[in-house]
């Protein structure tokens, strides 16, 4: 379950030290080795054009919201095994719920 509310500015320096160097917020960003994620919640998970994701992650059909965000950060290659996303997660549920209220505001 997510916590109820996390600190955006938390969840800032959690986004620059932990997801930075893979993923720009802002609108029409870069893909890097993640895709940009400007509009990512109410997305489906691997619909961002321009970006080539893995058949793991399309498949899973999954809706990018707060839930489904957490769990996704929580440990990436168990919620979508085949991921090619290389990051162990979040095991912290204050960290997750930082970092996307942090992903909430910015990605608008």
């Amino acid at each position: 379950k997510m916590a109820k509310e996390g600190s955006a500015k938390k969840g800032a320096t959690l986004f620059k030290t932990r997801c930075l160097q893979c993923h720009t917020l802002e609108e029409n960003g870069a893909n890097k080795v993640g895709p940009n994620l400007h509009g990512v919640f109410g997305r489906k998970a691997g619909e961002k054009s321009g970006f080539s994701f893995t058949d793991a992650l399309v498949s899973k059909g999954v809706e990018w919201n707060t839930e489904t965000m957490s769990q996704w950060l929580e440990n990436p290659k168990k919620y979508v095994p085949g991921t090619k996303m290389a990051f162990a997660g979040l095991k912290k549920e204050k960290d997750r719920a930082d970092l996307i209220a942090y992903l909430v505001k910015s990605t608008k």
